[in-house]
């Protein structure tokens, strides 16, 4: 059965009729064709999908629309502003922490998520944090590299 469920995405007031069940994923990406958040392994275990709801990282692909109904809801496009990347967009950028990119979004959210938490976290609480998130391209020394370099200059805030 569908029903009219709202958020605040991105920053902008959202609401969908829809079944109160679907995942934040599906959502976000078919309905409102928000490609940048990831469909990895669709059982919350390799990170492609986080997004981060109310200043916390959460698995899209386990978090049920019904679950975000009047909370915030942050997604890797609604870092940017205009054209000038969120610090750690360009951290990325900087230190070579993405190759083939598909798991550069939900690397740079669960980061997001982390930093908004803990603003100046230790190498130790980088490496627990990002545990979760899963790169093929092994490019983890340049990823902890990014978000370090941004921690220490201005704990991520933008």
């Amino acid at each position: 059965m569908k029903k009219s469920i709202g958020f605040r995405l991105n920053g902008q007031p959202t609401t969908l009729d829809t079944e109160e069940d679907r995942t934040l994923l599906w959502v976000l990406r078919t309905d409102l064709g928000l490609t940048g958040t990831k469909c990895g392994c669709g059982i919350g275990a390799c990170g492609s999908c986080t997004v981060v709801v109310d200043g916390t990282a959460v698995r899209s692909c386990q978090t049920t629309l019904m679950e975000v109904a009047g909370k915030e809801v942050t997604t890797i496009e609604g870092l940017a502003r205009g054209d000038e990347l969120h610090p750690l967009q360009q951290a990325f950028v900087d230190h070579g922490g993405l190759q083939c990119g598909f798991c550069t979004p939900g690397m740079i959210m669960n980061a997001y998520g982390l930093l908004l938490e803990d603003p100046r976290p230790s190498r130790e609480k980088v490496v627990d944090a990002m545990e979760g998130n899963l790169c093929r391209c092994s490019a983890y020394k340049r990823i902890l590299e990014a978000i370090e370099s941004v921690a220490s200059s201005n704990g991520g805030r933008s």
